[in-house]
């Protein structure tokens, strides 16, 4: 088959339910002609892997499964390596992020001079469209704060992102957790990033996984890109 000239990648941990109407609207939106569906799995026991093989009959879908790493960044990062088209889009299995927006997110990057699209909650016409507890809100809003000073992305916590693979250097990129498109923006040293409003919708099937655990791992992860911003790339240092 001929290489596409865009790749989704999603990456994947419990998400069987999820999968037939994101393929389903994913497609209705895209030229099945031109795009693939490449699903990073994290070898999930509920058969992710499974269903993602058999709709790869009626549509052009690739499943990588990892049985030996766990992880959403470097899931995606995995993706970026095995994708074949020029543009890579990645997003959440779990329907939070409309794929309907994606075609909006590849016009603008037909500007040279962009080069990172973000699907964004917190840019003028985004929204949630989900009513998020106070403490909820609370961990988003801190963690953006946190984050600020490394970049004016509004929606950096973002996972809903349009690149070129040309312009990626995947061997600078050491993320931990969830936060990919933070750790592309500040390892690139990406300024001229574009936000496209989303409405971000809640999961409707399978189980967050976003924990204290995690929490803590961004905490960690920001620790290193605050280091790279400060002193850039030290030989030996993650």
């Amino acid at each position: 088959m001929p290489a596409p000239h865009v790749s989704v990648i999603v990456p994947t941990y419990n998400e069987r339910d999820n999968l037939a109407p994101l393929a389903q609207r994913l497609f209705s939106a895209l030229d099945p002609s031109t795009t693939e569906l490449l699903i990073i799995d994290d070898d999930s026991p509920d058969g992710t892997a499974d269903l993602a093989r058999e709709l790869s009959d009626r549509y052009p879908i690739r499943c990588l499964v990892r049985r030996h790493e766990r992880g959403l960044a470097t899931a995606v990062i995995h993706g970026l390596h095995a994708a074949r088209g020029q543009l890579c889009v990645g997003m959440d299995a779990d329907l939070s992020h409309p794929p309907e927006t994606i075609p909006s997110m590849l016009a603008l990057m037909r500007n040279p001079r962009i080069p990172m699209v973000v699907g964004s909650r917190f840019v003028r016409g985004g929204r949630l469209a989900c009513d998020w507890p106070f403490h909820r809100r609370l961990n988003s809003f801190v963690a953006r704060l946190l984050a600020w000073p490394l970049t004016r992305v509004a929606d950096m916590m973002s996972g809903f992102f349009c690149v070129r693979r040309a312009d990626l250097h995947l061997d600078r990129l050491r993320p931990i957790g969830y936060k990919i498109a933070l750790e592309l923006i500040v390892r690139h040293g990406w300024t001229n990033v574009v936000e496209v409003p989303i409405t971000f919708c809640d999961r409707t099937a399978g189980v967050s996984k976003l924990n204290l655990h995690e929490q803590l791992r961004y905490l960690r992860h920001l620790g290193r890109l605050y280091l790279h911003a400060a002193f850039g790339h030290i030989p030996g240092h993650p």
